[in-house]
């Protein structure tokens, strides 16, 4: 039983299915059916592979995620209930046109193609209506209730581009060009002489470069590596992508710069610098729409959080199961050790829910 907190059910008369009920929430109910199939995805979701190699280790993680499951449960029912206190329905027009939408993006040509596509989840067309209007239900409330009470000034934006421009730096970047002479290997090694004249050829491609000849032409006639093609263009690339080697290579180079020859494990490479571009910082203006966002996700994060309290603290809950609010209890805990470890960056988790 994997709700193996909730306590057996009493024996029913026979043919008899009776639900138990862990939970009443406004005079709504939670099952234990329900709460098991969220303990599944919330397991699922920490580790796809899990498989308990005993009753200990299920138990064990079962405890660790009950607690905000049962929490998330009463969350959700809350909006749900909230959404039809202000009227929010899912209509039958909305409805189907959702279906619509999750039967061509699953290439699924008829009702009866994804009755049987539920089936093998253990849904039913009914199921999914009841799942898809209660995330309606949570989304429209997020949007009424607090996504539309969010506003957010230009001093408030202002600090928090002064405070986190690192955010809104751009990683230095350089684009390269480069000519291979590749070392032919055999069984036996590499031969030495074959080595001297692939670092001989390396030697006059450079000079020919240095003499003013377009590199581009020469690493389309000479060089081994598939950039050859062009030019021996590569890039942009983060400068922190490149080798150790490569870096030190290039270190103290400027646009149009030649490093030596280089030993490589193919053979001998020579590389210009054809592009820098140093670590930059976003002006204020450019990054508005960006740190606008940002704002208002942090405050999102803190509305939600009052409005959620607001309506754990008007609900009439009547728990049914003393093991199951225990778990709430542990689950309300952790959410505010959470909550007190972000601080001020509340709002970095979004709405938690």
């Amino acid at each position: 039983m994997l709700a193996a907190v909730a306590t057996p059910l009493a024996q029913a008369p026979q043919g008899t299915i009776i639900e138990q009920v862990l939970v009443k929430v406004n005079g709504e109910i939670i099952t234990k059916t329900e709460l098991e199939g969220r303990q599944i995805a919330a397991l699922r979701q920490r580790n796809p592979n899990l498989r308990p190699s005993s009753d200990d280790e299920l138990q064990k993680a079962l405890a660790e995620v009950t607690p905000l499951v049962i929490l998330d449960a009463v969350d959700e029912l809350l909006m749900v209930q909230r959404g039809k206190e202000l009227g929010y329905t899912m209509t039958a027009e909305r409805f189907g046109s959702i279906i619509e939408n999750i039967k061509k993006e699953n290439k699924i040509e008829s009702d009866e193609q994804l009755a049987a596509a539920l089936k093998q989840e253990g849904m039913t067309m009914a199921d999914l209506r009841r799942q898809l209007e209660r995330t309606m239900l949570v989304q429209q409330v997020q949007q009424t209730e607090i996504m539309q009470k969010l506003q957010v000034t230009d001093t408030e934006l202002k600090a928090y581009y002064d405070t986190h421009k690192d955010e809104f730096g751009t990683v230095p970047q350089v684009t390269l060009r480069e000519i291979t002479i590749n070392v032919p290997a055999s069984s036996q090694g590499i031969n030495v002489g074959a080595d001297d004249a692939a670092k001989a050829k390396a030697e006059e491609v450079r000079a020919k470069i240095i003499a003013g000849e377009p590199f581009a032409r020469l690493a389309s006639d000479y060089s081994d590596s598939g950039s050859k093609a062009n030019g021996g263009l590569v890039g942009p690339l983060s400068k922190s992508d490149l080798s150790e080697d490569l870096q030190k290579a290039i270190a103290g180079l400027q646009t149009g710069g030649v490093t030596p020859v280089l030993r490589t494990q193919r053979g001998y490479q020579i590389i210009k610098i054809e592009n820098l571009q140093d670590s930059t910082t976003k002006p204020f203006e450019e990054a508005r729409g960006e740190i606008a966002d940002k704002v208002a996700n942090n405050k999102r994060g803190g509305e939600y959080q009052k409005f959620i309290t607001r309506l754990r603290g008007e609900a009439i809950i009547d728990w049914k199961n003393d093991e199951i609010r225990k778990a709430y209890e542990l689950g309300l805990k952790q959410e505010e050790a959470e909550l007190a470890k972000q601080g001020s960056g509340i709002g970095d988790q979004g709405s938690g829910h």
